[in-house]
């Protein structure tokens, strides 16, 4: 059998609709991680719509309990060739966000795969049910084609993700023998632009805290207390204002990274950054000496998710005692993650603002990566998803969002490779989450692709 019989046998998958069949029984599991309600579902998920598909692949498999307390399972599953062969891991994440029910539109629900045009609607289609499966289904292919993949592999299917994957890197450093492996192939995030591939080799980290002002006890008469008592939402909104400029540029020396090379920025020349569904850019928004390809992959970001203080529903005539802000940095390689939030504590005391506390959120915290885009493994990739497609895809350094790429590149160390399956405007963590049938269709021909060139020159990969 032939590279092409096994491309023929995904495109043949997706045509007769069996991919749309199999998403929707994977979008019916109501994974919600981040309800509490919803754990048992987590289970159900790995052990009714995972393990019979792996184990029907020859993957030995396992289910664990997750090393954090209250946290969802993972499945680890092995598929052993050979001795001498080169090791692929894989993962995907099975777990979705709060499912947002009441603000679908009209004729979607999110765990009911709905079909309209080009899309498929459903929690779950775009982060990260389809992702994985693309990917599973692909191996099937080349099993199909050639009876073998062709290369050793292991995948990790976990069910926290979308909590910030608690007990990921420590489950990760107990099983590290277990792990092993020469490279991490897996998909997540959007493609830059649905027509064309997309790689990226690594992630912007993450962390996000709440900064507060709580002054007293209770809310007093602004008028008969105005101009005595200090307004909390007055302090709060001139402390964040500090942290960057009118046009968002950041401050904080230390928050402003050292990594931004020549052969980043070479990287990220010509990339395109709008494009799809995606709102349009702000123009004048961000780092003004940088291209909007360079201020999304290349630098970092502080936004303010949240803000509140007193009763915005229904404001009353009071000086509030309380403010608070639920504040994010994503951040590249070339800032020092330890130091994120004690940089910050030294700028607001340096700037009058003793009286903001700072409180860091739990799960929280992801750390930046990146992969030369030299790599082997990268050239590899970039090679057979060109074959494929018959255009070169876009490279990335690293995502601009943030996932759990740290636990793969530092605790396994391995070099890191993602091939996104969804696109910037699928509504990810939104309602009326989808993905494109075109670029799952193309994905699949893709994955099925790339693994089975890996299984051709094992020998020299590994």
């Amino acid at each position: 059998m032939t590279r092409d019989a096994a491309i023929t046998t995904i495109s043949d998958y997706f045509d007769d609709g069996r991919f749309q069949s199999d998403l929707a029984d994977l979008v019916a599991y109501e994974t919600e991680s981040q309800n509490p309600d919803q754990a048992p579902e987590l289970l159900r998920y790995l052990n009714e719509a995972m393990l019979p598909r792996l184990t029907g692949m020859g993957f030995a498999c396992a289910i664990h309990d997750n090393p954090a307390p209250g946290a969802g399972p993972l499945l680890v599953g092995e598929r052993h060739e050979g001795d001498d062969l080169p090791t692929i891991l894989s993962y995907g994440h099975g777990d979705v966000i709060r499912a947002q029910t009441d603000q679908w539109r009209e004729g979607l629900h999110p765990f009911k795969l709905v079909e309209e045009g080009d899309r498929l609607y459903g929690r779950g289609t775009a982060d990260n049910k389809g992702q994985h499966l693309i990917n599973i289904a692909a191996m099937e292919a080349v099993i199909a084609a050639r009876g073998q993949l062709g290369f050793n592999c292991r995948i990790v299917i976990e069910t926290g993700e979308e909590t910030g994957s608690p007990g990921l890197h420590d489950f990760f450093a107990a099983h590290k023998d277990a792990l092993k492996a020469d490279v991490l192939i897996a998909s997540d995030g959007p493609r830059l632009q649905p027509e064309t591939p997309t790689m990226f080799m690594g992630s912007r980290g993450g962390v996000t805290f709440d900064l507060v002002v709580d002054l007293r006890e209770g809310a007093h008469h602004s008028g008969n207390w105005g101009g005595l008592l200090a307004d909390p939402a007055m302090i709060l909104a001139q402390a964040l204002s500090s942290i960057t400029d009118a046009r968002g540029q950041i401050r904080i020396p230390e928050w402003r990274p050292d990594s931004l090379s020549n052969s980043v920025r070479a990287a990220l020349g010509g990339l395109p950054i709008e494009g799809g569904d995606g709102p349009a850019i702000d123009p004048d928004w961000g780092e003004e000496s940088l291209t909007p390809a360079e201020r999304a992959y290349g630098w970092n970001s502080f936004a303010i998710l949240a803000m509140k203080s007193g009763v915005p529903e229904a404001p009353v005539n009071a000086i509030s005692a309380h403010a608070r802000a639920t504040c994010q940095l994503r951040y590249v390689v070339g800032t020092t993650p330890e130091d994120i939030l004690p940089a910050l504590r030294r700028h607001l005391d340096a700037q009058g603002f003793e009286a903001v506390e700072i409180v860091p959120h739990d799960r929280g915290f992801f750390r930046a990566t990146r992969l030369d885009p030299d790599h082997p493994w990268v050239r590899f990739t970039a090679a057979s998803l060109e074959r494929t497609s018959g255009q070169a895809p876009h490279a990335l350094p690293n995502l601009a969002g943030s996932l759990p790429n740290d636990a793969f590149a530092e605790i396994l160390g391995l070099p890191t490779v993602w091939v996104p399956h969804s696109y910037r405007g699928c509504s990810q963590h939104a309602p009326d989450e989808h993905v494109l049938k075109p670029v799952c269709r193309d994905a699949l021909r893709l994955m099925a692709g790339l693994f089975w060139d890996i299984g051709e020159r094992n020998r020299e990969l590994g």
